[in-house]
């Protein structure tokens, strides 16, 4: 089986999507197909001993696109789509605008018989200019939403019928009796009482809300990967025999050695040959410290020099490195479908050819019957508008808009109706752990002097700090703006010992050393584990101090827990969803963390590519899963996740790679999310319910069963009616949604 990979181009909804991958599975060999719609991508996989190149491209152009083969060189193409959303903003005011004055001029003088209108629109006074304004306007409302049509149609014709050809079937039917009845009233005044532009208009520009909101939120995939593809530095500094040299990170080959000073990004994946000093992998990795590098450490490209010099020897390049490994499970894992219903436009499929049916046959049986052509006509017109769309197809997007709305109201700021439906579904809960249940600050937590005052131990170990960048020592300098303490910054002699800490000389002569356990084995103090194997146990990181080779005192530092993630994990597991903490520390913390907030499962010690793996597996074992997480590092897993759920001080690349954003930076928004997608799926149903029931309940009615027993007949006009005050229910419904508590 041979995979390959197709930019198409002419797609411009689901229905488009939806339609290659039925075309292209159909051929003999293909085994799977799957279109990127955001990315204009389809990812075929085939026997190539059956299927060509060519016979896939024939067959998406039949099916009205076109296709060629994405080579490994092609850069992705980049589509500003701010302008096309802003043109069709225009076009849905416009629609909505033109909608409203012709239901101020055809329905007013019907409801309210004074009522301020020209006197030349006046439906008895001047019926056929009351009529051709009508029809003017609604062409204008047509042309403006003419993309209806089009994609209605095009699906039709190709055996697809979605909502798009639902709308663009009964607007036309609308239309084409209105006209029709327009041509008659000159020799037929009481035809003006059988115009239903409205109708047609009013689907158009109703409809076209729900496509404007859909349409704001495709594009958020190319985002996250070109933020992605910029830790790389786009130059590095080449060492060989001649000297040092800086040259374009590209043109770097496997074998080449690289020097990564302090502050600069280590260009490619490599291994260290010489130096040593502390990389900053939290992008990558989620291990909120430094990691100390030495010679034969391996090194990520993309990572950050913190501390120190090193020479790097390049291992991996190109489509090779980690981070184009991740690059490629953002792209790979938002491709993938999401195990959504969409049932409105399942059903579509099915009520398309089954209106069109009866209304056919019904028409047919008058006729046979010996009824006249315009009684037929009436009871052809009559069943398609009284099974216009318009409530089916407000019942899911009006919900959505006013959940979403309900959503950003409460800090939560859920990007798509999609990840709206599928958050009820949510089984599984995973979170990273750094920056998402952590604050991702590491703080001091205590401090213990042997020899003086906690503040004049302080005094002297910030003195020193203050001459390093590592975050542990930042950490200790803030509890000079904590206790109110004034510090002078150390000038005596200092040296900074990677992987071990501070050695400092006194004015007094004596030597100052401040750092881990290791670092006091070396000057020989004598550490009592007794007194801090508890603060190791609780997750806490401790740093000593000793004068010569006397211990005066130590410093623990934690990343503490959030105040909410214990409440928010407790009310998951009431709602019988499993937590999962995962996260690249190491597994001691990650333990001692989980055993805090209560989660019911760990899994440490995890790259990038592992944690989206993790996700795969759940998935795998027909759970929904959410990811919950803030950085980098979690754009795959976010990804790969059926929801992907970004805290809000979290990096732009995991919000830009979620569904769901927590403004508040609070994780008790995330039962909140999942309880608002339950809120908003029962008020979704109760819409389809009353849709589906008000078109079966009313299109038997409009074929006529009720005229030869009891001479009721539903006129168009009737129809129309009930069609609008079907969507005003429907719509009303929505609106409960606002006073709903999550």
């Amino acid at each position: 089986m041979k995979t390959e990979v197709y930019n198409i181009e002419g797609m411009h909804c689901a229905a488009c999507s939806s339609a290659i991958e039925r075309v292209t599975r159909k051929l003999n060999g293909v085994e799977t197909s799957e279109v990127n719609l955001p990315m204009n991508r389809m990812t075929i996989v085939y026997d190539e001993a059956v299927v060509t190149e060519e016979m896939i491209c024939n067959k998406i152009k039949k099916a009205g696109f076109s296709a060629h083969l994405r080579t490994e060189t092609e850069e992705p193409k980049q589509v500003d789509t701010s302008e096309a959303l802003r043109n069709e903003k225009m076009t849905l005011i416009a629609s909505i605008a033109l909608s409203a004055i012709l239901m101020y001029i055809s329905m007013g003088q019907m409801w309210f018989a004074n009522l301020p209108i020209p006197e030349i629109f006046s439906m008895n006074a001047h019926p056929v200019n009351f009529a051709i304004i009508q029809l003017f306007i609604t062409m204008v409302v047509i042309f403006l939403e003419k993309r209806f049509f089009i994609s209605g149609f095009t699906s039709l014709f190709h055996g697809n019928p979605n909502m798009d050809t639902l709308v663009a079937i009964s607007a036309s039917t609308s239309f084409i009796y209105s006209f029709v009845m327009t041509l008659f009233i000159d020799t037929k005044p009481h035809a003006v009482h059988g115009l239903y532009y409205e109708s047609a208009a009013m689907v158009l520009a109703l409809v076209s809300v729900g496509k404007y909101m859909e349409g704001k939120n495709k594009d958020k995939t190319k985002g996250a990967i070109e933020k992605l593809m910029q830790l790389t530095p786009d130059t590095a500094i080449l060492v060989d025999d001649n000297g040092q040299w800086e040259v374009p990170t590209d043109k770097l080959q496997v074998g080449d050695v690289v020097l990564v000073q302090a502050g600069k990004s280590v260009p490619l994946d490599g291994v260290v040959i010489k130096g040593s000093g502390s990389i900053n992998e939290a992008m990558l990795t989620g291990e909120s410290l430094p990691v100390e590098k030495q010679e034969k450490s391996e090194v990520i490209g993309g990572s950050i020099s913190v501390s120190g010099a090193l020479y790097v020897q390049v291992t991996r390049k190109g489509e090779d490195t980690t981070l184009a490994k991740i690059v490629r499970f953002v792209e790979d894992a938002q491709g993938k479908k999401a195990p959504i219903s969409k049932l409105a436009d399942r059903v579509a499929g099915v009520f398309v050819p089954v209106v069109i049916g009866i209304a056919s046959v019904s028409a047919i049986i008058w006729l046979v019957l010996g009824s006249e052509l315009s009684f037929a006509l009436k009871i052809f017109t009559s069943i398609l508008v009284i099974a216009c769309p318009c409530s089916l197809g407000l019942a899911t997007p009006t919900s959505i808009i006013v959940g979403t709305g309900l959503g950003a109201s409460n800090g939560i700021l859920i990007r798509s109706g999609e990840a709206l439906e599928n958050t009820h579904k949510v089984n599984v809960a995973i979170f990273d752990k750094t920056g998402t249940i952590t604050c991702g600050t590491p703080t001091v937590t205590d401090v213990a002097s042997k020899t003086m005052s906690e503040d004049e131990f302080l005094s002297l170990v910030i003195s020193v700090e203050k001459l390093s960048s590592h975050p542990l020592a930042k950490a200790i300098c803030e509890e000079e703006t904590n206790r109110n303490l004034s510090i002078d910054a150390f000038d005596g002699t200092f040296e900074n010992l990677d992987g071990l800490g501070i050695v400092a000389t006194l004015e007094s002569g004596q030597s100052l050393a401040i750092g881990n356990r290791r670092l006091m084995e070396q000057v020989g103090a004598n550490i009592s584990a007794e007194e801090t194997d508890a603060l190791s146990d609780a997750g806490k990181t401790v740093m000593y101090a000793a004068i010569e080779d006397t211990l005066i005192g130590y410093i623990a530092v934690v990343d503490q827990v959030k105040d909410t993630a214990k409440e928010a994990i407790a009310t998951l597991r009431k709602m019988n969803i499993k937590t999962i903490m995962l996260t690249g520390d190491n597994a001691h913390t990650a333990n001692c963390i989980a055993k805090e907030v209560g989660v019911d499962e760990v899994i440490a010690e995890v790259l990038p590519t592992d944690k989206a793996a993790v996700v795969q597996k759940y998935q795998d074992a027909n759970h929904t899963v959410m990811m919950v997480g803030d950085g980098i590092n979690d754009a795959p897993a976010l990804a790969q996740a059926n929801i992907g759920c970004a805290v809000g001080g979290g990096s732009d690349i995991a919000i830009e790679s979620a569904q769901i954003i927590l403004m508040k930076d609070n994780l008790m928004d995330v039962p909140k999310a999942i309880n608002l997608s339950r809120k908003t799926m029962e008020n979704i149903k109760q819409n389809l319910f009353w849709a589906f029931c008000y078109n079966c309940l009313c299109i038997p009615v409009a074929a006529g069963v009720l005229f030869v027993p009891f001479g009721i007949l539903l006129s168009p006009m009737i129809g129309g009616f009930a069609m609008s005050m079907s969507s005003l229910f429907v719509v009303g419904n929505a609106l409960r949604l606002k006073g709903k508590k999550i």
